[in-house]
């Protein structure tokens, strides 16, 4: 009899019998979803019960579509599972799959138009070949709690992104999983968005930022990508509290990225991603033009290299962060000498665990100025074969005169004022790990889940 009632209400509802006010629809499996989609009225909210629900359906009205366990939706492998073209809808707790592997065409699980402006995305389950949820020229809207899954049978270069963000402004994407796509969170030419603690691995690149300006990252968490954070060609970026583990190649990329801020993120074990090519670093960190940064607070452990800078990247302000256990600590290939040291005025530099000076005043601070390279280990960066050499009487003498007639020197960095102990906090960044970090009034809570620190 249950269900007999939620069909006549249903048709009721179809023939218009049902007064205009917000209601629950109950749709059981079997039932034309379209077509209870067109026929449902502004704040109704139309609930999936358990069973799969086959098609392509695209929502015009201001309503809630949500499903109880088991509701799935099955894009029969063509086009969207989903397609938004109103303001104000609300997408939750669905199973999606097999939706269309077009990339051309931007298939994906959920898309949004334009028309979609605050938009609520929340705790579904995606599954599929091409773009898990795409925002395309969205004003306002939150995607949270998701949990996106590429297809691994597929080149990383055929899977679309999990979270794909085109023109928008205002999304939080927050507390969302994303596993085996192509990139995790894709950013293009959108301002003043927000990604808060969300979980992205095994991918090409956790989080990429293209053309996006004046937009904050906060407290992610990144593992087994072949890059964490591809940030290119962009401005007024916020990267604050988020974690590398393990990525190949590099764990923050900075290409052309300027006035933004990279502070307290734990950047560890990276490796070069690949066959052993020559000159190949797993880079903690890669600055490659760009410049008026401030980098301050960050850990680089563990990995091939700590920081490269190349390219012109000048202006940047690095203090306060932790060079701990690389292979080789800086690789900078420049022209232009750069002090490493006194952010804001302050005399402050950074810690190096391979620092070998003193403190006499015990101020802190270290006595003797720390550089990292030498002119020798820019020949060797310039000439491989010459590594061979490394440990010969000659390039002791050499190095020897480089420290005792510094006119000898090529420019290079400097750290004049090295920190005896290290100042980032052994399990989380410091502004994250007792309470709250505020940024532009927006409360954001402590990163949880993942893998361990």
């Amino acid at each position: 009899m249950k269900h007999v009632a939620r069909l006549l209400y249903v048709l009721c509802l179809l023939l218009g019998t049902v007064p205009a006010q917000a209601v629950d629809i109950p749709v059981p499996p079997g039932s034309d979803l379209q077509q209870v989609l067109d026929s449902s009225r502004v704040g109704d909210r139309v609930v999936l019960q358990a069973g799969t629900y086959r098609g392509n359906f695209v929502i015009r009205q201001s309503i809630t579509l949500t499903g109880e366990p088991g509701a799935v939706i099955d894009g029969n492998g063509i086009n969207d599972a989903l397609r938004i073209q109103a303001p104000d809808v609300v997408i939750s707790n669905l199973n999606i799959i097999n939706w269309g592997g077009d990339l051309t065409a931007q298939n994906a699980g959920i898309y949004v138009e334009a028309a979609g402006r605050n938009c609520q995305i929340d705790n579904n389950d995606l599954k599929g070949n091409a773009f898990g949820i795409w925002l395309d020229r969205v004003q306002g809207g939150r995607v949270s709690g998701n949990r996106i899954e590429g297809n691994p049978a597929l080149r990383s270069a055929d899977r679309g992104n999990g979270i794909h963000l085109s023109l928008v402004r205002g999304i939080e994407v927050r507390d969302n999983d994303v596993r085996r796509t192509r990139d995790g969170l894709y950013i293009i030419s959108s301002e003043n968005n927000r990604l808060i603690n969300n979980r992205v691995h095994d991918l090409r690149f956790g989080i990429h930022y293209m053309y996006s300006h004046n937009n904050e990252v906060i407290g992610n968490r990144s593992w087994r990508n072949r890059t964490g954070y591809a940030l290119m060609s962009s401005r007024g970026l916020k990267i604050l509290g988020n974690t590398s583990e393990e990525d190949g190649n590099y764990g923050i990329l900075m290409n052309f990225i300027t006035y933004s801020e990279i502070r307290d993120n734990r950047i560890r074990r990276i490796r070069a991603d690949g066959d052993n090519i020559e000159g190949a670093e797993g880079k903690a960190l890669f600055v490659y033009n760009s410049a008026y940064n401030r980098i301050s607070g960050n850990l680089f452990a563990d990995s091939d290299l700590g920081i490269h800078l190349t390219a012109g990247s000048e202006g940047n302000t690095v203090f306060e962060n932790a060079f701990v256990g690389n292979r080789t600590q800086v690789k900078y290939v420049a022209t232009r000498a750069q002090e490493w040291s006194g952010g804001e005025g302050r005399h402050r530099g950074n810690y190096w665990s391979d620092y070998l000076g003193w403190d006499m005043n015990g101020d802190g601070l270290g006595d003797v100025v720390y550089e990292p390279n030498d002119n020798m280990d820019r020949l060797l960066w310039k000439y491989p074969s010459s590594r061979l050499l490394i440990n010969s009487p000659a390039v002791v003498v050499l190095r020897w005169v480089q420290q005792q007639f510094p006119v000898f020197r090529s420019p290079g960095v400097t750290d004049s004022y090295p920190l005896m102990a290290n100042p980032v906090a052994p399990a989380r960044p410091k502004s994250l790990s007792s309470s709250a970090i505020v940024i532009k009034d927006h409360p954001v809570e402590p990163a949880t889940g993942g893998q361990p620190l």
